[in-house]
């Protein structure tokens, strides 16, 4: 099982290239489903969740063809993929692959958009929260899908003629319920309009791509969503934005380590609240041409308090790197994670480096120290796992990240990104 060796104390100093959002990526392949054309994506991060879903499109029928190529001045693989889905060979997603990725469960709403049915498993326990499925059953039902719990599968069905358009507003915030509501409704009859549907960018990127496919979506990026049904979708050619997660987990590295780095590639405005929380922790952040500059100097870093909440507010999938910035901050700040309940499992790692952070139910009491010091850690889950090469950047000797699996389910070439500005990573292959 492959390790990461970080050895602390270097000033991070040039650019890094971002890489598509893999948050992006997954519901925009997923779209293929939903039409027989071809769906061409650019800018798809090699990822490990990504090639996992590539395995289960293709279980579906899907045809998939890929084109590399090396983007200029960077060694980050940029790929273009070609999905085409000219019949659903199956309706069926089996326990064996959902259960490696939760994002596979999202096949239910094309399926059952396209063909009618489907049957879907549940996608199980996850390391940050029980994450539960209803609020997909119960937005697909007010399409006036009959769905069915049999054997640890779901099984959707759509009525006579198909999905039929409604409105139905979410109790609660759903980025992947959004996903899955919004491409179901492409194809149902009538109208849907979806209340409190989540804001995020990658909920518009989505939309954006299935207007370019012939969708007629409008209100993404606000709380109402509006989609009015059509019979068929075609292909199209879209970019995978980039990814605002890594923008912001290597903006935090730079405020951790200091040093001067140009983040390319990217958008400042994906990023405007946890923008601010690095601003007032002490980092320089200015727009420049193709992406944002980060820098801090000597100076020390301030104590901040955040809390997670649904877009725009600060992303919980940056509250572990976030975390990771406070344990060198002069004084104590705190973190409230509001989304998901048990995303505190980094804490117990980051206490080996020597962190002072204390727990009170959903709020972190993080007390900045002088200096932490290299030790092995064990990576728990996606973002808890970079949060420890982040302050591994910084941490006195040497830091050896385990289980790094979790890393590559996220971040491209991570720790070539890294060593391209003068920190010292690299991959042990055991």
């Amino acid at each position: 099982m492959d390790r990461i060796r970080i050895v602390g104390g270097n000033r991070l100093n040039g650019t890094i290239p971002i890489s598509g959002a893999k948050n992006a990526a997954l519901p925009l392949m997923i779209a293929s489903l939903l039409t027989s054309d071809t769906l061409t994506l650019e800018n798809v991060p090699h990822l490990a969740d990504v090639e996992q879903l590539m395995r289960i499109l293709g279980n579906h029928g899907v045809d998939i063809s890929v084109n590399g190529r090396r983007e200029r001045q960077s060694e980050v693989y940029s790929r273009t993929i070609h999905f085409t889905c000219r019949t659903i060979v199956d309706t069926t997603a089996p326990y064996d692959l959902v259960s490696k990725m939760r994002a596979s469960f999202w096949v239910i709403g094309p399926l059952l958009a396209r063909e009618g049915k489907a049957r879907v498993s549940l996608p199980g326990g996850c390391a940050i929260g029980t994450r539960p499925v209803d609020l997909f059953i119960e937005s697909l039902q007010a399409l006036g899908a009959d769905m069915e719990i049999d054997g640890g599968y779901i099984n959707a069905t759509a009525p006579k003629g198909g999905l039929v358009g409604a409105s139905y507003t979410f109790p609660k915030v759903s980025v992947g319920a959004t996903h899955v509501l919004m491409m179901a409704a492409t194809l149902a009859r009538g109208t849907t309009v979806i209340g409190n549907a989540a804001r995020e960018p990658e909920v518009v990127d989505l939309a954006t791509c299935l207007n370019s496919m012939g969708a007629r979506i409008t209100g993404a990026g606000t709380s109402t969503i509006t989609i009015e049904g059509v019979s068929s979708l075609s292909g199209a050619r879209h970019r995978v934005l980039p990814d605002r997660i890594e923008t912001g987990t290597y903006a935090m590295a730079v405020a951790m380590t200091g040093g001067d780095v140009i983040l390319e590639d990217t958008d400042i405005h994906l990023l405007d609240n946890a923008v601010e929380a690095l601003r007032r922790a002490g980092a320089t952040i200015e727009p420049v041409e193709r992406g944002f500059r980060v820098a801090r100097n000597g100076n020390g870093i301030k104590p901040v308090d955040v809390v997670t909440e649904p877009y725009p507010g600060f992303p919980t999938d940056l509250q572990a790197q976030f975390m990771g910035l406070m344990t060198r901050a002069e004084g104590v700040s705190h973190v409230t994670e509001t989304i998901f309940e048990n995303r505190f499992m980094h804490v117990q790692e980051l206490a080996r480096l020597g962190a002072k952070i204390s727990l009170s139910g959903q709020t972190a009491r993080i007390e900045g120290v002088e200096q932490l010091r290299g030790a092995p850690v064990m990576a728990t889950d996606l973002r808890a796992s970079v949060s420890l090469v982040i302050a591994g950047l910084a941490a006195e000797g040497e830091t050896m990240v385990s289980r790094v699996y979790h890393l590559d389910r996220g971040f491209e070439r991570l720790e070539e990104k890294l060593t391209r500005c003068g920190a010292i990573v690299e991959r042990i292959r055991d």
